[in-house]
């Protein structure tokens, strides 16, 4: 019966010319050292897993259930530091996120210097069990040593659930699939032109029929924590905000307050960089924000102001620049985000800023305005990518990769393959392409240390539920989380592709949408 299920199982994965421990392992660790020694056997009513911390309970449990998915069995908990498998948490090693997984004949060890990292042993242990097919229908693992950390700290996702919003239980069964691929950061867009989705107790209009509560934000917060991903904030100004604007028609420039304000039709209209009231009810929003979201930061946006629909045309702010001796409405962009970037660090946050610059296509030769050293900057704009990197370098602003041409996951992944509407002509991004990405450019060490990650972006305007937002994520989700984990010396495109199969046949297994990359198998 065992050789039966090992052939159907072998069958299923027939694009891999060879199954072994390393055959499903994505991102693919640093360093992974395969050994001859025997397998260690899972032995049930014996074998049992024991943790050191109680942090490492949540961990400890998702390991039982592995276990109980990979090869049918129950596993035990065990109080004895003797036990077969041992979770540990090893404040000597090095890194938050540095795990080393070893298993031998006599057992599983996972440990590492937090239960991030330790967590993250017990994903790439799954992946083993995934790839391993035969060794695991057998209940047995097979012998390797792996040590393992990532290329980057930060390593995101973001969702936009203000263009088409996605209930709380669809976000968590997004931040499961993430957790699998060692992201630990969900940025969640929560504010634009077509609906404000987080309630603010202080502000009640701004919300419409579907937004997050904030026991809902709480509670989703909590999930994520668990499984070690930090959810980001964004809240986008001073443009993308008519939702605000519709609520509060006060607080945009003179010459729009009797304009309708359709939150999902009109755009284009922005905040008033000279009226109080903006700074006040924001003052209010980033207080209730801040102590709502554990997170270090908040995004506050910044992208695609148009300034000279808005601000040039604003009584309020051309006295505002003639004041100030400002020869172009861009500059206005300093006093505003003064005082915005002020609420976020009031509150000891660390903001975040989309990096808009002088131009919006190559070539472009500064930023929009001057960013403080102390806002975290992310890359966006096709082709202004090394442009941003090396402004960012020079003048001392920690950087996020998400250039659009590697990282959008709005952008149809296939020639046809379009979203079914509110498809703006949006470029072609591969699989391929994404996994062509080096976040780092090719440059110098010492001139990519300011990166502090990665994030694959997917926009919401053709997003209309969760099946979608994951046919879009994935499978280039899993080339993304390869460019912020693995070091290139260690990735390669033929590698990926053939341990990319059992992971789009176990996500399917888990009832994900997800796109099947047929392009990438060889016909013969």
């Amino acid at each position: 019966m065992r050789t039966f299920i090992c052939i159907c199982l072998l069958l299923l994965t027939v694009h891999l010319p060879a199954q072994d421990a390393t055959s499903a392992l994505l991102p693919m660790p640093n360093q992974v050292t395969l050994s001859k020694e025997k397998p260690f056997v899972i032995r049930p009513g014996k074998t049992a897993v024991y943790w050191n911390r109680p942090e490492l309970e949540f961990t400890a449990r998702s390991l039982q259930n592995v276990l109980r998915d990979r090869m049918q069995v129950e596993i035990p908990v065990s109080e004895s530091d003797r036990a077969d498998i041992r979770l540990l948490i090893d404040p000597a090693m090095t890194g938050k996120e540095h795990y080393v997984l070893e298993i031998n004949t006599k057992g599983i060890t996972v440990k590492g210097a937090t239960a991030a990292a330790v967590y993250y042993g017990v994903m790439t242990l799954d992946q083993l069990l995934l790839g391993d097919v035969c060794a695991t229908s057998q209940k047995k693992l097979s012998s390797v040593y792996i040590d393992d950390a990532p290329r980057f700290a930060h390593r995101a996702l973001m969702l936009d659930p203000a263009r088409h919003f996605l209930p709380v239980d669809d976000v968590k069964f997004y931040i499961d699939q993430m957790a699998r691929y060692k992201y630990n950061v969900l940025q969640l867009h929560l504010t634009d032109d077509q609906g404000w989705r987080v309630e603010i107790q202080k502000h009640p209009k701004l919300v419409g029929k579907d937004y997050y509560t904030q026991e809902q934000l709480a509670d989703l917060i909590q999930y994520a924590a668990q499984r070690h991903i930090e959810i980001i904030p964004e809240l986008d100004i001073p443009g993308h905000t008519v939702a605000i604007l519709a609520a509060y028609p006060e607080l945009g420039c003179t010459h729009t307050d009797t304009l309708p304000k359709n939150v999902g039709k009109t755009v284009d209209l922005m905040l008033c960089a000279n009226n109080e009231k903006v700074y006040t009810v924001y003052r209010d929003i980033i207080k209730e924000i801040a102590a709502l979201f554990p997170s270090r930061y908040i995004h506050l946006g910044g992208d695609e102001a148009v300034i000279e629909k808005n601000w040039t045309k604003c009584e309020r702010c051309q006295a505002m620049m003639k004041k100030l001796g400002y020869q172009k409405a861009s500059q206005l962009m300093i006093p505003f985000f003064d005082r915005m970037l002020s609420f976020v660090q009031d509150n000891g946050k660390t903001p975040i800023l989309w990096c808009e610059l002088d131009n919006i296509y190559p070539p472009a030769n500064d930023y929009l305005f001057p960013y403080p050293k102390n806002v975290t900057l992310v890359s966006w704009r096709g082709g202004l990518t090394p442009t941003c990197l090396e402004l960012t370098r020079k003048h001392g602003n920690p950087l996020i990769m998400a250039p659009g041409e590697y990282a959008y996951l709005d952008y149809p992944q296939f020639k046809g393959d379009l979203p079914e509407f509110n498809n703006w002509g949006m470029p072609v991004t591969t699989l391929q392409k994404s996994y062509q990405f080096d976040p780092g450019y090719g440059v110098p060490a010492q001139e990519q240390a300011h990166i502090q990650g990665v994030m694959g972006t997917l926009w919401g305007e053709a997003i209309r539920d969760i099946n979608r937002a994951t046919y879009m994520t994935y499978p280039r989700g899993l080339a993304l989380a390869e460019a912020g984990w693995t070091q290139m010396e260690h990735r390669d495109w033929e590698s990926f592709k053939k341990r990319l199969y059992p992971n789009l046949m176990n996500l399917m297994k888990k009832g994900v949408s997800l796109r099947v990359p047929f392009e990438i198998a060889d016909r013969k």
